[in-house]
């Protein structure tokens, strides 16, 4: 028995509310639970209890078994001085109030009906499993399993925007200069994402303005912070960058030494470190304002022409600067956009506009809706047990889900464990 599930038994009165008696056969009606205390200090806030016929407005302590009481020295703390109730799955010693008086006792193992005491047990039986409802995910009612996916996915933005409020805080609330620093992380994807968000930290967003208005000075910035021109060329493309690196370097005192390396192994030549960071330079290379464009920016459509990028010329007909191969526009996929969006843009749209106290989650909502759902073994996963991932937003909200309440337990505050525990 986890002390968990006795907090949502009695949060929700998952119980026989009409039958209830403390141990000394005392009736007990509850007129309000009380707030749930996730803090130190009683589990519940200000509940108001009939026992007997004294009404009574305190604190409610939940246990396992009543000796826990002493286990946690709650006896020696005067938080506990105004508990009103004491709820326990099992009764095995008094506990006394200040003036000796016994603490009122209501052991829940006699009021919890059968079916779910059994759904709880048979939710937790099995540790090993992928997920603790595994086989029963798939029965889960469309309509709370959607309604849940939608609260998780709002979460998970939440969670983001504690992120971008630590990059606010470095970059001095310079808004441009942490989207830099988010759209280059994505830009690297998972096998360069830490050494492009490492090149973008080493540079000043005040350099890169004021390098927007040439494509070839950004990617000189880019690739020299990125330690890829450190490299024997003879292309005229090649020895120019270095030679405006080395004028960038001395003009604005630029290091490199945190600069994590990059990596080319096992990528698709599209992915190459090279491919991605001229298209990242293009990017604002074109868009001299981006963070104001894209707050001004609401349909999805709008946002794949925003970002439709290239590389520079050079870069169509080489992967690698040693190397030139078959001539190809490398322009920004839609799918590659979509990560973009999921990972950088909706998120700190909605960090901007709490920050702002405005509200646009419709919005937000709207868009990853419409964006294709994302595939990794997460949602594969998920999806093998129920179709359910149809949407970016469905994605986002499963790896939360995964994450932060299956690997987690808490199935307790889980709309679907909620749902199998009463069904």
């Amino acid at each position: 028995m986890q002390e968990d599930f006795l907090h949502y038994i009695w949060k929700h009165k998952k119980i026989q509310i009409n039958q209830l008696s403390t141990i000394a056969g005392e009736t007990i009606t509850i007129n309000t639970v009380g707030h749930h205390n996730l803090n130190s200090g009683p589990d519940f806030f200000n509940a108001q209890l009939s026992i007997g016929k004294q009404l009574w407005a305190g604190n409610v302590e939940i246990h396992v078994k009543s000796s826990d009481w002493f286990l946690h020295n709650h006896e020696k703390d005067k938080a506990y001085d105004n508990v009103i109730l004491h709820v326990v799955w099992e009764h095995d010693t008094d506990v006394f109030r200040k003036d000796r008086t016994i603490l009122p006792t209501l052991e829940l193992k006699d009021f919890i009906g059968k079916d779910v005491l059994s759904n709880y047990e048979k939710l937790f039986a099995k540790p090993n499993r992928w997920i603790n409802c595994e086989y029963d995910f798939a029965s889960s009612d469309d309509f709370v399993l959607n309604n849940w996916l939608e609260r998780l996915y709002l979460e998970r933005l939440e969670r983001k925007t504690k992120e971008i409020e630590s990059l606010l805080k470095e970059s001095k609330n310079d808004w441009e200069a942490v989207l830099f620093k988010m759209l280059a992380k994505n830009f690297g994807l998972k096998v360069n994402g830490d050494s492009f968000f490492s090149l973008a930290k080493s540079i000043d967003f005040s350099i890169l303005r004021k390098s927007q208005s040439n494509q070839q000075t950004l990617e000189a910035l880019l690739f020299g912070q990125s330690s890829l021109l450190n490299q024997d060329v003879e292309e005229a493309y090649s020895i120019s960058l270095v030679k405006e690196y080395q004028f960038l370097k001395q003009k604005f005192g630029l290091k490199n030494s945190h600069v994590l390396p990059c990596y080319f192994f096992r990528l698709r030549p599209l992915n190459f470190p090279t491919i991605r960071l001229s298209q990242l330079a293009g990017l604002y290379y074109e868009h001299q304002n981006l963070f104001s464009e894209i707050l001004e920016t609401n349909h999805l459509d709008d946002y794949y022409k925003l970002l439709r990028v290239s590389t520079s010329k050079f870069w169509e007909t080489h992967y690698t600067f040693q190397k030139e191969s078959r001539a190809s526009k490398k322009t920004l996929t839609k799918s590659f956009i979509d990560l973009l969006l999921i990972n950088t843009i909706l998120p700190l749209k909605f960090c901007y506009s709490k920050q702002k106290g405005e509200t646009i989650h419709s919005d937000i909502i709207k868009i990853a809706i419409s964006i294709t759902s994302e595939k990794n073994s997460i949602i594969d996963a998920f999806n093998n047990l129920k179709k359910v991932s149809k949407s970016a937003l469905h994605s986002q909200a499963l790896i939360q889900l995964k994450t932060a309440y299956c690997d987690k337990n808490k199935c307790l505050q889980c709309a679907v464990g909620n749902a199998l525990i009463i069904k």
